[in-house]
């Protein structure tokens, strides 16, 4: 049975006259020390050096009990296991945690489930904390709430900052951020403390690394109202009557934003994906990847494939990948040419791609009259209010075929 208590070693008198503290690790008959930031005088020890001094006991035993804890989650696996192999196991529950490393564990795991998109805001704040603290290693004890203060007021303000972008070192101003922004990074900050505390912290064993979370009295900035992203259906007519130059960027965003408001606010990525065997007995079936590694069903749809989507749908099922490195260079491109149809068209504001989807919905609602339920299920949205009616329903998928037809057959 392994033990550990505190000591005092005779052979380690400091030249002051004082002694370390030191913890003894004792299994198999074999001793191993872990020294502390703790130094006593002769006053509190005996003449055999035993501790006498009743308050260094006190201090010590909420650490040597997380210890004894440790080693008894061990179990039947302690005879495996020497004197030092116990005594490494002892000084990685002291470590702290590096929220910096942790970070880059965290985004790799992200991308290893495909969310790209939260992958890269997490990447912002990363290299934006490593920025501040002007170093590449920072205690989650180092993240305060004033300092998350101070942390805001220096994201606020114009800075120089130095990016890799592809194989070079660039360095450029920025401008400080505004209301948005503040929301969206502290919020993807606090989303990062917390993960580290789940992962850290584990209260069977005492153990808690991160025993504060700072965003608990910090209060992140709410959000200002975002600009209404719906367009009329006489706006969206009035861009699948554009006329384009054929192959050009603006014929792409023309061509795509149609598509994916034909097929119910379909994403750039996932037609950018699309491939001919997506198409089964006439229709799209996918996987929205935004979601799919978050939802038990991965957010798996069908939609139907109706006459207006299909010319443009073979126009591009298959290629786009091979013509863009990614869906986030195909996002880029297409709203170029939207940018570009925006300008030829008076009285049409600068859109995006993302409008397809916001009109869509937004039409489906408040003009077709379709309830939030049916928009939410064509939207391919999970409902968390009604987890557990829909453990008992099959989706069908008349019901998207509904909203589609009463949608597009406005234009």
């Amino acid at each position: 049975m392994a033990t550990v208590a505190l000591t005092i070693l005779k052979n380690h008198k400091k030249k002051d006259g004082t002694y370390n503290v030191k913890i003894r690790i004792t299994h198999k008959s074999r001793c191993v020390y872990l020294p502390t930031y703790h130094f006593l005088s002769g006053n509190q020890l005996s003449s055999n050096r035993h501790i006498i001094d009743a308050s260094v006991y006190k201090h010590f035993e909420p650490k040597l009990r997380k210890y004894r804890a440790a080693i008894g989650q061990l179990s039947s696996t302690l005879d495996f296991y020497t004197a030092e192999d116990l005594r490494k196991v002892l000084i990685d529950l002291d470590r702290d945690v590096d929220i910096i490393k942790f970070g880059k564990e965290y985004i790799k795991n992200l991308l290893d489930d495909g969310r790209k998109g939260s992958a890269k805001t997490l990447k912002t704040v990363i290299l934006s904390l490593i920025d501040y603290f002007e170093r590449d290693k920072v205690s989650a004890l180092e993240i305060t709430e004033r300092k998350l203060i101070e942390y805001e007021k220096y994201l606020r303000r114009e800075r120089v900052i130095t990016r890799l972008n592809k194989g070079r070192f660039i360095t450029r101003t920025v401008k400080g951020m505004q209301d948005s922004g503040i929301h969206n990074h502290m919020r993807d900050l606090r989303i990062l403390f917390k993960a580290a505390m789940k992962h850290f912290n584990n209260p069977q064993l005492e153990d808690i690394k991160i025993p504060h979370c700072p965003f608990d009295n910090y209060k992140i900035i709410d959000p200002p109202i975002t600009q209404k992203r719906n367009l009329s259906v006489e706006q969206i007519k009035l861009i699948r009557e554009s006329k384009v130059e054929p192959d050009s960027r603006s014929e792409l965003g023309k061509d795509l934003f149609l598509l994916s408001f034909y097929l119910c606010g379909m994403n750039a990525a996932d037609i950018y994906h699309l491939k001919p065997e997506s198409i089964v007995d006439g229709r799209i079936e996918y996987n929205r990847l935004k979601t799919q590694s978050r939802r038990k069903d991965r957010a798996f749809i069908s939609i139907k494939i109706i006459e207006e989507a299909l010319p443009i749908l073979n126009k591009y099922i298959g290629k786009l990948s091979k013509r863009y490195a990614n869906s986030e260079n195909l996002d880029r491109a297409v709203n170029r040419g939207l940018k570009e149809i925006s300008c030829e068209i008076e009285g049409l504001p600068g859109i995006t791609f993302y409008w397809a989807r916001h009109s869509f919905g937004n039409i489906a609602r408040n003009k077709c009259r379709k309830s939030k339920d049916d928009v939410a299920l064509a939207l391919n949205h999970v409902d968390n209010y009604h987890k557990t009616v829909d453990i008992y329903l099959d989706k069908d998928w008349a019901i998207v075929d509904e909203v589609q037809e009463a949608v597009v057959s406005l234009l």
